[in-house]
């Protein structure tokens, strides 16, 4: 079974708390995330989401993944499987590890893996660029929001 994983991480001047308020409040999530273009469902663990993403340069495609993990102010993680489980399957995992009151280093990951894998893994350069350009929109409207307070 191939196994891949993708990894980005950016620093954020703003507390953790206020990051994780944007990253999980789904119904906003539009208005200023270029990658997962929609989220549906709860940020509890066992549900089911509806995730819609849109790589660049790539077709947009949703995945309806279960959360596995959720540590307010800490972690977000979540598996979800293209077709069926153990074709392509992706844990998706957000981290905020705090750097001070007023700073948070923040963690987007997947691991990757399946029997398709390594077909398909000629998408996840894309799917990369689309956590950078979620991380730098993160970075922009947390900071943002500490300017306008």
């Amino acid at each position: 079974m191939a196994l891949r994983r993708i990894e980005t991480e950016i620093d954020i001047e703003a507390p953790a708390e206020r990051v994780w308020a944007i990253l999980t409040d789904f119904n906003h999530m539009p208005s200023w995330n270029p990658f997962i273009r929609s989220v549906s469902g709860e940020a509890t663990c066992g549900a089911q989401l509806s995730i819609l993403v849109s790589p660049p340069g790539k077709r947009a495609m949703r995945f309806t993944p279960t959360v596995l993990s959720v540590r307010p102010n800490r972690e977000l993680r979540w598996l979800g499987s293209l077709f069926v489980k153990g074709l392509f399957d992706g844990e998706h995992y957000f981290l905020l590890e705090p750097r001070n009151e007023s700073a948070t280093r923040f963690v987007q990951g997947e691991n990757f893996s399946g029997l398709l894998v390594g077909p398909l893994s000629g998408a996840l350069p894309a799917t990369r660029r689309g956590f950078e350009a979620m991380n730098v929109a993160l970075k922009q409207l947390a900071e943002a929001q500490d300017r306008l307070q």
